[in-house]
């Protein structure tokens, strides 16, 4: 594996990524809105890290930051050269990034990911590809170093649109099983129990692992924040708008937005308790 990669967007799971490259000796370059100048391989410009790497990962918060780091990048780009998409956007949006990449004579894969910053402290990131399959072959020894997992969904719209999907399920399980828990506590019951007999339940998940220590201590320091999981449900709520309403999407998009208006933005999502 001869390629080289960069990180644009060091956040909680890019700038984790870009160690995990580092370790293995393929970070060319990484770069960052807010200036990280220790992280290993910074560089000044996003172009920078275009023309340090063979391929550039782009880790950033929704859509519109996508498209601003795609017009500082545009120039560097062409015959050589990968950009994997990997922050949370709509299908739409994947199908126009693709365009603008592939009009530079680059090429472009969507490669959306499920996990927190833990899984990504762990290399167990799960990645949903979306491309050409040729493509995907030649990244994924790549990805492999930062991941347990990647699946070839189709195209990069379904790619995209799949981890909308998969982030409305999660949400939905979250404000669930926080009212369950809310209902439990008001009948006197307490955390021990509720724990310890729903990992005897077919409602347990990976999501109550994960989550059960914040919601006992209330600590909701960001694994995955509110405002980030209340941007997804709106991008899921547009892409499935044509196809009729979904009820539960709205509800919990709704009680994503309530929970950011009452300060809960950069909390993890699991604050989604507070509200109860």
């Amino acid at each position: 594996m001869s390629k080289t990669i960069g990180v644009i967007g060091l956040g909680l799971i890019g700038g984790v990524w870009a160690r995990h490259y580092a370790a293995a000796g393929k970070l060319a370059g990484c770069w960052n809105r807010t200036p990280q100048p220790s992280m290993p391989a910074w560089k000044n410009s996003p172009g920078e890290v275009v023309a340090a790497a063979d391929a550039v990962q782009i880790v950033v918060a929704d859509p519109p930051a996508v498209a601003g780091i795609l017009e500082k990048i545009l120039p560097q780009l062409g015959p050589g050269k990968v950009v994997v998409q990997s922050s949370t956007i709509d299908p739409a949006s994947s199908e126009k990034f693709s365009a603008l990449v592939t009009a530079r004579g680059a090429r472009y894969l969507e490669s959306p990911f499920t996990g927190s910053k833990p899984a990504a402290e762990q290399k167990q990131s799960v990645f949903f590809l979306g491309g050409d399959a040729a493509l995907i072959a030649e990244m994924e020894p790549l990805l492999a170093l930062v991941s347990a997992y990647r699946f070839h969904i189709g195209t990069g719209a379904q790619a995209a649109a799949l981890k909308l999907a998969l982030n409305l399920n999660i949400a939905v399980q979250m404000e669930g099983l926080g009212e369950a828990l809310t209902m439990a506590r008001r009948a006197g019951i307490s955390d021990d129990v509720f724990f310890r007999v729903i990992e005897k339940n077919v409602s347990n998940s990976g999501l109550v692992k994960l989550k059960e220590a914040k919601l006992r201590t209330g600590d909701f320091s960001p694994q995955f924040s509110v405002k980030h999981m209340h941007k997804d449900m709106r991008l899921a709520s547009a892409t499935a708008s044509p196809m009729g309403v979904l009820p539960l999407l709205e509800a919990v998009r709704e009680r994503l937005r309530l929970a950011e208006e009452r300060g809960s933005a950069d909390e993890d999502f699991s604050a989604l308790l507070k509200l109860l």
